[in-house]
């Protein structure tokens, strides 16, 4: 369906045909183009389904009062259809009820035969890259909250017409790695029987002369997932023979490369066998080595243009103050080895190789001062602000018993994402996809784990699951199969008008505005916030004795089965967008 094709589209499109009448009449065209026109949801259902504040916003530039505003342009609206009525509201808004049979109508054509979804205007192709969890260990409860926004985020986006890519970035180069291969190392030395301890103090000492101490040096690893991986690489008779000979002989360098290598793999099998526990998969997953391993990374001085390139004590900088960064950057070292964001550029600069039109960055909370630099660098290498987009994914507190549980990760006492699934217990996947998604991700998120492990409706999540449970309930007790069938009768149409029934037909209506409106901001936590009240608004129908739908017959029954039914779809809609599972049938049993 067209963008113009939404419920609040038409509302807008009728509001700016009464403004232009208002504004020919009383010769005031000249200030058409500096006046400000919106459509609002109304905060108060007894004024309306929507509302504007134009003549407030507009009353200097018009030079009139908001009641003289507002009422002339009340006079100028004529759409019965569509309109039960439109009213004025202090200090000055335009209200809409929309008609329930106009409502029925939209509705019916908007879901039917499947649910549509407005497309828009521009398709573009995108890369979205997410999560990105360093393969040093397993991954955090932060990157559980990207997984749930990236993923979500794409399935809106694919909503709209657009072709979305999702990669995954793996830092499998660098210093963390090359300490990730001396941890596996003193933890097989320790494995086979030798005593190890730990760096507590910095030292003059190199790596290399703590490994042959056998000390694991202060800035590695020590969490007890790296014993794992020391004892599955020494169950590999050919990996352990490498392993000893190399250190017989005493080429370190060659034997942690093979254990950083070792343990890249392995920990990226486990982070992708935690996102398939949580219902994400990855298009690709792009090495950082390959980048540096094809010469990609020496390139990146060419790339940008040549006056934001400089060297200044033999260190070569990207002049990244010029894009608005607190200071400029070195890509290249005076040794000559490469920085982060050397390498960093060159991924950047690969996407764009790739024919994509947009890109879109997910990044952690300790990110913010990384924006700057590397969207300086995107403008240089020739492409807009507006190709490349930048979000974050904010800190997760764990709270319980109102209290935050402590993380630390190098020591290996932290909450792992593989942790959290667990204990929220089979429908981990649902409620922490939910609980990550119903905050917007650019604030801190308090993850509640007494409320995510609740059974009952004031779970959020399962309060919504329950609403799509029990209208499928209904239809299985009245043995009905759930078809589609638009309500054309008018004595069908006649059993809509009582409140609560409209009411919910309105909020069904809202869907693929709030799916398009929740897609072109990224902020899923609106499409979580709309389905709570759509929710909401059909528990407070099913609760009232009139609406006990085993109890009609006729014609009534059959309007409020299809009444159910659009709700059922719009929730179902819903949920799948932000890869939550909307059941069927719901027990304490099953959950």
């Amino acid at each position: 369906m067209n963008v113009n094709q939404l419920l609040k589209q038409l509302v807008l499109s009728e509001l700016e045909k009464a403004i232009d009448l208002y504004l020919n009449k009383n010769n005031l065209t000249s200030v058409k183009d500096s006046l400000k026109i919106r459509i609002e949801y109304s905060r108060d259902e007894k004024f309306g389904d929507y509302s504007s504040p134009f003549a407030l916003e507009n009353k200097n530039v018009l030079n009139k009062n908001p009641k003289e505003i507002a009422e002339a342009v009340l006079i100028e609206i004529n759409n019965d259809s569509m309109f039960e009525f439109v009213s004025f509201s202090p200090p000055g808004f335009i209200n809409f009820r929309i008609h329930s049979d106009y409502l029925n109508q939209y509705v019916a054509s908007v879901m039917s035969p499947g649910v549509q979804f407005a497309e828009s205007p521009k398709k573009e192709k995108i890369l979205l890259e997410f999560v990105s969890a360093n393969p040093t260990g397993p991954m955090n409860i932060v990157s559980a909250r990207s997984a749930a926004y990236g993923d979500a985020l794409a399935n809106l986006l694919t909503s709209l017409g657009h072709s979305v890519k999702r990669e995954f970035y793996v830092n499998d180069y660098g210093n963390q790695v090359y300490l990730l291969g001396v941890a596996v190392l003193l933890r097989i030395f320790e494995t086979k029987g030798e005593a190890i301890s730990f760096q507590e103090e910095e030292s003059e000492e190199s790596v290399i002369e703590l490994i042959k101490k056998r000390i694991l040096p202060k800035e590695s690893y020590r969490g007890e997932y790296i014993k794992d991986i020391a004892i599955q690489c020494l169950e590999d008779q050919t990996s352990t023979k490498f392993v000893f000979d190399s250190v017989a002989k005493e080429n370190w360098d060659e034997v942690i490369d093979f254990l950083s290598r070792y343990a890249v793999d392995y920990n990226l099998g486990r982070q992708k066998e935690d996102l398939a526990l949580f219902g994400v998969n990855f298009d690709l997953f792009f090495s950082e080595r390959s980048l540096h391993e094809a010469g990609d990374v020496e390139k990146v001085p060419s790339i940008l243009k040549t006056e934001d390139v400089t060297t200044i004590d033999g260190k070569l900088h990207f002049l990244s103050t010029l894009y608005g960064d607190d200071k400029d950057r070195v890509i290249r070292r005076e040794d000559g080895r490469p920085t982060y964001l050397m390498a960093d550029i060159a991924y950047h600069y690969n996407k764009f190789t790739r024919g994509f039109d947009t890109l879109i960055d997910i990044w952690g909370p300790d990110h913010y001062g990384y924006i700057a630099r590397l969207k300086g660098a995107v403008k240089s290498f020739g492409k807009t602000e507006e190709s490349f987009r930048i979000l974050i994914a904010q800190q997760v507190n764990l709270i319980e018993n109102k209290e935050k549980v402590k993380m630390s990760k190098r020591l290996g006492i932290f909450q792992t994402m593989r942790d959290l699934l667990s204990y929220l217990g089979k429908q981990g996947k649902d409620v922490g996809r939910y609980f990550f998604l119903m905050r917007s991700s650019d604030a801190p998120l308090d993850f509640d784990l007494d409320l995510a492990k609740d059974e009952s409706d004031k779970n959020p999540v399962f309060y919504i699951q329950y609403a799509h449970a029990r209208i499928c309930s209904i239809f299985r007790e009245l043995q009905v199969p759930m078809e589609f069938k638009p309500l054309e009768s008018e004595i069908s149409v006649e059993f809509l008008k009582q409140e609560e029934r409209t009411r919910l037909l309105f909020w069904v209506a809202r869907l693929q505005e709030e799916v398009y409106d929740t897609a072109t901001s990224f902020e899923p936590h609106r499409l979580t916030n709309y389905l709570q009240s759509l929710s909401k608004s059909f528990t407070k129908f099913y609760s009232q004795k009139d609406n006990r739908i085993k109890d009609k017959s006729g014609s009534e029954r059959d309007t409020l089965l299809v009444l159910v039914l659009y709700t059922k779809l719009a929730l179902e809609s819903g949920l799948k967008l932000l890869g939550i599972s909307a059941p069927e049938k719901m027990s304490k049993e099953e959950i």
